[in-house]
């Protein structure tokens, strides 16, 4: 049975993660109620929100290259950790501590868990 450490550096774990973040860009670049609904409880400006689908898509494409680039998934895993503790900081300074906290919460844990963890780099003779 694969401990927790082998299932947090499998690449594809990383890749299931960028197929999640592309998703949510995807749903930012015109945003669905429920996001525009959390972007509104949290005081974001109508006017930054392209940052969104913009970060969201770099990080997936940074998430997916895990099996190649490990050490950028793993760059990418670092700043989505950070992406994520400043969300869920917007939520607190907003009083918004409802499912987008624990959303929000949840993926922080997982990203620092990657970011600390970073993905398995397969050895050249296996890669071959």
């Amino acid at each position: 049975m694969p401990s927790v450490n082998d299932l947090l550096r499998d690449p594809r774990l990383y890749q299931a993660a960028a197929a999640g973040q592309a998703t949510d860009g995807a749903l930012c670049i015109q945003p669905v109620p429920y996001i525009a609904r959390c972007l509104d409880d949290v005081g974001w400006p109508d006017g930054g929100r392209w940052f969104f689908p913009v970060v969201k898509g770099a990080s997936a494409l940074g998430l997916a290259a895990a099996p190649r680039w490990p050490g950028l998934a793993r760059l990418t895993a670092i700043m989505l950790t950070l992406y994520f503790a400043v969300a869920v900081g917007l939520h607190v300074r907003a009083r918004d501590l409802r499912l987008n906290f624990a959303a929000a919460s949840s993926l922080l844990l997982f990203y620092g868990a990657l970011a600390a963890t970073g993905p398995r780099v397969s050895s050249p003779a296996a890669s071959s």
